[in-house]
């Protein structure tokens, strides 16, 4: 990854209400060039609206941000050529083939003839659409239109891009070839905020997480640093009989044994140096294990610990998707 330690966006107490409904309560940004940022939470806890805001769609209420030092509110032209987004929703033109969906981009951004044809055709063959290029849109497959509305976003080569929920609706093999794609643009140096609402995602993608709620930042760190708030990690021992599992429990006091599975749950950090110390205890105690798993808090346990959400799946409620003013 070619990171640097150059602000890309700074965003000091943004604010937004709708009506009486506060959806930003002051949050504060600060994403490095050429990372990951993935912006978490729950439905309605304002990371549309804030990608909104930092991409000039909206105006903020109370607050500043710059993009790579250019204000939002005082210049908001040369922040928008710094910049692409791709919306939870295709933008493409069902009527028009890949190919013109990609020409109509590169008239927009005021690409020559000859540059415009270049830029097309390395988008096509980066996201593996060459072969569907001259085919109307209305026939690709939900993964080919995602591919294609990133790439018309990519036609004025941005330095930040925002991807509100990129891969909602993909399936599996779809979503882990735009996360390939993801990975390969920040390796290029370009910055991305990413919302999701698959917490996996996150944790596989993103340099740096942030999670919203009520329209506050809650808490905030790399995929690692958030983990490690949240107690639970533990390694499963598995024996082969009763006998096995009654000397590791006496060994290990703080277990929790299953009598009917032949298995005790020993607290762990899931660490390198917890682990082998753990080995040490049942070598040093003659006790034979027949399996091992180990077990630590993911970003599905952070969310839940820190929002108290059920679920993050829900449909956004309306005032997340007002409309841009």
């Amino acid at each position: 990854m070619t990171s640097s330690m150059n602000p890309a966006i700074v965003a000091t107490d943004l604010r937004k209400s709708y009506g009486d409904k506060v959806v930003l309560d002051g949050i504060d940004l600060m994403i490095t060039e050429g990372t990951i940022f993935a912006l978490l939470g729950p439905n309605g806890a304002g990371k549309t609206t804030t990608v909104q805001i930092l991409s000039t769609l909206i105006n903020a209420d109370g607050g500043n941000a710059r993009v790579f030092g250019h204000d939002l509110t005082r210049e908001p032209d040369a922040v928008r050529a710094l910049i692409g987004v791709t919306g939870q929703f295709s933008a493409v033109d069902n009527l028009l083939t890949g190919r013109e969906n990609l020409t109509l981009m590169a008239d927009l951004c005021h690409l020559d003839r000859a540059a415009g044809r270049q830029r097309i055709a390395d988008l096509l063959d980066q996201f593996d659409l060459t072969e569907a290029a001259g085919k109307p849109v209305s026939t690709y497959s939900g993964g080919m239109r995602r591919r294609l509305d990133l790439a018309m976003t990519l036609v004025g080569e941005p330095r930040v891009i925002f991807l509100d929920e990129p891969t909602t609706g993909l399936d599996p093999r779809s979503r882990r070839a735009m996360w390939h794609i993801i990975r390969a643009l920040a390796a290029e140096g370009v910055t991305i905020l990413l919302t999701t609402q698959y917490l996996e995602e996150a944790d596989q993608l993103a340099d740096r997480v942030a999670f919203l709620d009520h329209g506050r930042l809650i808490a905030e760190g790399t995929p690692r640093e958030l983990k490690r708030l949240i107690p639970g990690g533990h390694v499963v021992l598995q024996f082969a009989d009763q006998e096995g599992l009654d000397s590791a429990a006496r060994t290990f006091a703080a277990g929790t044994r299953d009598d009917a599975a032949l298995t005790l749950q020993v607290p762990s950090d899931g660490g390198v140096g917890s682990l082998r110390s753990l080995l040490d205890q049942l070598d040093h105690a003659s006790i034979s294990v027949a399996g091992l798993s180990v077990h630590t808090p993911d970003l599905d346990d952070v969310f839940l610990t820190l929002t108290g959400q059920p679920d993050a799946r829900a449909s956004r409620p309306d005032h997340e998707r007002a409309p841009a003013r």
